[in-house]
């Protein structure tokens, strides 16, 4: 994918998130990001990789063999000669019609979008020997290309393309751009987290909400959850209904058959370890505040300790 086609991606994205935030800091950041990335669009690269080269190549290459009737015999690997040059090479002997050549690298460097200025040689394998070339300008009236239907007869061929100026996207100024978006990402995606992270916390607590208060935390049963400051913990069902019955009983011990008989007697099957289980999470979610304890006495039960 181009950077130019990363750019709009990401300006979308922007605009997207843009909508759903009201902090005005944030807002300049993507303010700054957008900026950055319409400059970015305007000045969109004629370059192009090596690697999208020898793709087109490889599709010339494979169209030339099926207009020869083969579609079994390999092309192989194409080669980068220097900066400006690559090479095609075929397995077997091809025939090759000039016209066909012409039309077949004309089209596949247009899907890929390559320069329109080079140069076609085709060189024969034992002499090196030029046995047909042509030159296309972006011009097509200054285009070169001599010799239309004469047929090249079988042999061993080797194309070269020369582009009229390089086409190598510098790695220097790639692997800047790329750091750019990856550092302006990184740093914006640890502020959005941070921001959305905060915000869900902060939970506006009516008077007149229904709770009870277990040390440094607020227990609304009825909503399942504990909220410590601006802070709210979710609470399971079965968690809920434990901490209830520890709480009408607080600092006395309480069986493990009372506790197993209230809490799964009606409300589902219970198995040996579940009220370890769910004791031991709530435990968790206690644990912030060291004035609580989830107290476990050996062989009889639980006493929840509230200094």
């Amino acid at each position: 994918m181009s950077i130019h086609v990363k750019c709009q991606e990401f300006v979308c994205y922007l605009q997207i998130i843009m909508n759903s935030i009201s902090t005005n800091i944030l807002k300049r950041i993507l303010i700054c990001g957008l900026f950055f990335c319409l400059i970015s669009c305007t000045k969109e690269s004629k370059e192009v990789t090596s690697t999208l080269v020898k793709v087109a190549l490889r599709d010339v290459g494979h169209r030339l063999l099926l207009s020869n009737q083969d579609s079994i015999s390999v092309i192989k690997p194409v080669i980068k000669l220097d900066n400006f040059e690559y090479q095609l090479s075929f397995e077997k002997q091809v025939t090759i019609q000039p016209d066909s050549l012409v039309a077949l690298i004309k089209n596949s460097f247009l899907k890929a979008n390559l320069p329109k200025n080079y140069l076609v040689e085709v060189l024969q394998c034992k002499d090196r020997e030029v046995a047909y070339s042509y030159q296309m300008e972006q011009n097509i009236e200054k285009s070169i290309i001599p010799c239309g239907g004469r047929q090249l007869k079988k042999g061993c061929y080797h194309i070269n393309v020369r582009f009229a100026k390089k086409i190598e996207k510098t790695n220097h100024n790639h692997s800047y751009v790329s750091f750019l978006f990856s550092f302006f990402f990184g740093v914006f995606g640890i502020i959005l987290l941070v921001y959305f992270k905060r915000k869900a916390k902060v939970v506006p607590v009516e008077e007149d909400e229904n709770y009870t208060i277990i040390g440094q935390y607020k227990f609304y049963p009825e909503q399942n959850k504990l909220i410590k400051e601006t802070t709210e913990i979710s609470l399971s069902k079965k968690e809920c209904e434990l901490l209830t019955i520890f709480m009408a009983q607080p600092n006395q011990i309480i069986k493990r058959e009372e506790l197993t008989k209230k809490v799964w007697e009606d409300h589902g099957v219970f198995v040996g370890r579940s009220l370890d289980t769910y004791i031991s999470k709530l435990r968790i979610k206690l644990k912030e505040d060291t004035s609580i304890k989830l107290l476990n006495i050996h062989g009889v039960g639980y006493k929840l300790e509230i200094d």
